[in-house]
Order: structure tokens, then sequence, then C-alpha cells
């Protein structure tokens, strides 16, 4: 039987892909509110059927995408910011 590999990874991890984060995860958030105002006309068929937890879903994504939001935009601010102090010291003095 040949030797397992020692699990070192053979080439370097390739860069993160960064886009447009911030619309991405507003958008899905948006998703998960209007799924949930769509459903909610139908509420009690829903609960008659016993799948109120689809309401539930879409109102905890909602929610949860409201906390990614503010996580992503601080996030994005920190980044804008990091690379303005490495431009600002990498910027000759005169």
């Amino acid at each position: 039987m040949a030797a397992l590999d020692s699990g070192t990874p053979k080439h370097e991890a390739p860069e993160p892909l960064e886009g447009p984060v911030v619309a991405t995860i507003t958008g899905g958030t948006i998703i998960w509110f209007v799924l949930f105002l769509v459903q909610l006309p139908f509420y009690g068929w829903f609960a008659g059927h016993g799948h109120t937890w689809w309401l539930w879903t879409c109102l905890t994504g909602g929610g949860l995408g409201l906390i990614g939001v503010w996580y992503v935009r601080r996030r994005d601010a920190a980044i804008k910011r990091a690379t303005g102090q490495q431009t600002a010291q990498a910027a000759p003095t005169e």
C-alpha cells in the first residue's frame, strides 16, 4: 500500500475572490424579506399544513442577512482604511 501524503500542499492557495460583497449580501437579505412577505398572507394555510417554519426561516434569513450587511460594510470600510494607510505610508514626504 502506498504511503499517505503528509498533507503538505504542493502549490500555493489561490487568492480569495473579491467582488461586490456588500451588494451580494444586501441582495440576498432583500430576497429573504421578500419571500417572507410573499408567504405571510398564506399564514393560515402554512399553519394548517404544519409548514409555518417556512415563514420563520425566511424571517430568520432576513434577520441574519441584516447582521451580514452590517458585518461586510464594516469589513469593507476597514479594508479601505488599511489600503489608504498603506498608500499614505508608501508616499514619499517632501
